[in-house]
């Protein structure tokens, strides 16, 4: 049966990119490939027919020749073997979906290198104090680190850590299909390559060990509630000659029964009398990381009137934000007789009385209750 055109195979136009080349393999075989479709003979020859045009066409010199002289012109003198580089890109695909460690021509194994340790993450609570001005924090978390006494090999001495004889050291298994060949990692010694004959007596063979140390970490001035650093190499440690993981630390900012925080403003309420708001004073108000600053209240304040204390918020990016401070002005429940004398001669002085749009209001109130 004549081969199909390769451009036919993966469903583009003779014009398509290298990108629209990828994402058609891809999708082929993802669609196509044998673990979805066990026992379907079809299936497998359209997965190794897509992969023997992407090998070509992902290729200049191939696709040019391909083009000039079609299927013909690769059977000639002078064009070297598929190359199984072109499916580096595709690793993903196999390996998340079905294990798969390399595509391999040939036969050919490789062995994959030691893994990178895993990531650990932390909930730190803080105060709002020290999310705003910044802080020093010891945190203690519990990893694996490299066992002292086998330095992370996991066997009781050198001799002890022999060739694996599932693989024979390759740290794959490979499943051959017609040209192409599929290798998986080997399940006996996940794809270290070696095989322990006698554990180690610290780490019973792991290689790491559960330990509780202590990190210092820097929050820095300005932090909100959720943010994460990331301490480098503070994580699980890696396999033999591979780096540990990182630790993220997420902030968790307690609270607090005063200042309220809104981006890089700190909001309080603070009462003052009724004298006070109406006759003007000078007040010191609390101000967040301890002290106070005085505020000056004109004359005919309103209950929830704001005032800004400059730069005495949260650092954002190069600039600081302001405390603002949002007056209550507080009725008196009770009166004495004095107070409450001068309390009906202000009324009667008319002083009270409502002017400008306050006093249309009132007026339309009024009306409807008389």
């Amino acid at each position: 049966m004549p081969k199909r055109d390769y451009y036919d195979v993966l469903g583009v136009p003779r014009s398509a990119s290298a990108a629209e080349l990828k994402s058609a393999y891809r999708k082929s075989a993802m669609e196509h490939h044998p673990d979805r479709n066990p026992g379907d003979k079809g299936a497998e020859d359209r997965f190794k027919e897509a992969a023997e045009a992407y090998a070509v066409l992902s290729d200049a010199n191939r696709r040019a020749r391909y083009d000039q002289f079609g299927h013909e012109g690769l059977s000639g003198a002078g064009m070297p073997d598929l190359d199984a580089s072109v499916f580096a890109d595709f690793a993903d695909i196999f390996g998340d979906m079905f294990g798969v460690g390399d595509i391999l021509f040939g036969g050919g194994r490789r062995r994959r290198g030691p893994r990178r340790g895993a990531d650990l993450g932390y909930d730190l609570e803080i105060t709002l104090e020290e999310a705003v001005f910044g802080v020093e924090k010891e945190i203690r978390t519990v990893r694996t680190e490299v066992c002292s006494r086998c330095e992370g090999s996991g066997a009781a001495s050198p001799a002890d850590l022999v060739t694996c004889p599932a693989c024979q050291g390759t740290g794959q298994q490979a499943l051959r299909q017609g040209f192409l060949t599929i290798a998986r990692t080997c399940g006996t010694c996940r794809g270290a390559g070696r095989a322990i004959r006698k554990p180690c007596g610290e780490c019973a063979g792991a290689g790491g060990v559960r330990r509780e140390r202590a990190v210092r970490a820097s929050i820095p001035a300005g932090v909100d509630d959720g943010n994460r650093l990331r301490l480098r190499g503070e994580g699980e440690a890696g396999e033999p000659g591979a780096p540990p993981g990182d630790l993220y630390v997420i902030l968790r900012v307690r609270g607090h029964p005063v200042f309220i925080r809104e981006g890089r403003d700190i909001l309080c309420d603070y009462p003052i009398t009724f004298s006070q708001a109406a006759l003007g004073s000078e007040i010191e108000v609390p101000v967040l990381g301890g002290g106070s600053a005085k505020l000056k209240i004109p004359q005919g304040t309103q209950n929830g009137s704001e005032f800004r204390l400059r730069g005495r918020g949260a650092k954002e990016g190069r600039g600081i934000g302001d405390q603002i401070v949002r007056v209550k002005v507080r009725t008196p429940a009770k009166l004495s007789k004095d107070g409450r004398k001068a309390l009906e001669m202000l009324a009667r002085s008319g002083d009270e009385a409502f002017t400008g749009e306050d006093r249309g209001l009132f007026e339309k109130v009024k009306d409807l209750f008389s």
